[in-house]
């Protein structure tokens, strides 16, 4: 079952809560897409697309839309001042040098050591892996934004993932609905949860074992 808006925003929310003033950031498509919209105008950061934009900005409002201005989705957005434009080559240089200090992507599932499944199911048909195993493998910190669950309540935070994994051991954080996970030396630890669940109900939703912060804290928004 998909989310509605404004659990979406509050997940986009807590992730902009990672970005400091003059990172230089990749979104994936969905919810990851959200999160300047959350970012203080004061700040800087220069959001990277695999397309070849370095600046994007918020979402144009609708019928402010640039039909020739678009992310690596598709999706219309905005620049910047100081934004530049790329091709692909570069674009995809930029990641594997490690100059992306954040990458924040969506996820089908991720495993309790931080392996990442999100480019297939198999027998579906998708556009293919995309920039998801370069950013995966390359950006300083990688954050996973997605349903705790799939659309069949199954959990999609697991002992080992299910599906065909995109890159190992590369997730750092994982913001659900429900909760927010840290992954460091291989182990799965709550941090978080927002104030519509408790921790019952996050252990009930996730198919393996995880630590509990002794500072566990309770996100109000």
């Amino acid at each position: 079952m998909g989310l509605n808006l404004d659990v979406r925003n509050k997940m986009a929310k807590r992730a902009a809560e990672e970005i400091n003033d003059g990172m230089v950031v990749n979104l994936g498509i969905g919810i990851p897409s959200l999160v300047p919209n959350h970012l203080p105008e004061t700040m800087t950061v220069m959001f990277h697309a695999e397309n070849g934009i370095l600046g994007i900005g918020p979402s144009p409002s609708t019928g402010r839309e640039d039909e020739n201005l678009c992310n690596a989705g598709g999706f219309p957005v905005t620049v910047v001042p100081g934004a530049s434009y790329f091709d692909s080559v570069t674009a995809f240089g930029m990641i594997r040098r490690g100059k992306i200090d954040v990458s924040i992507l969506g996820s089908l599932q991720v495993s309790s050591r931080g392996d990442l499944a999100n480019w297939i199911i198999p027998g579906k048909k998708v556009p293919g892996m995309g920039g998801a195993m370069e950013l995966a493998s390359k950006a300083n910190k990688l954050i996973v934004l997605m349903n705790h669950t799939d659309k069949t309540g199954l959990p999609k935070i697991l002992d080992e993932c299910t599906l065909p994994l995109t890159a190992k051991k590369c997730v750092d954080l994982i913001i659900t609905e429900l909760a927010v996970f840290e992954i460091f030396n291989k182990k799965l630890m709550l941090i978080q949860h927002f104030n519509t669940t408790t921790v019952n109900e996050i252990i009930y939703k996730t198919a393996c074992d995880f630590l509990i912060a002794e500072n566990l804290s309770v996100i109000d928004y």
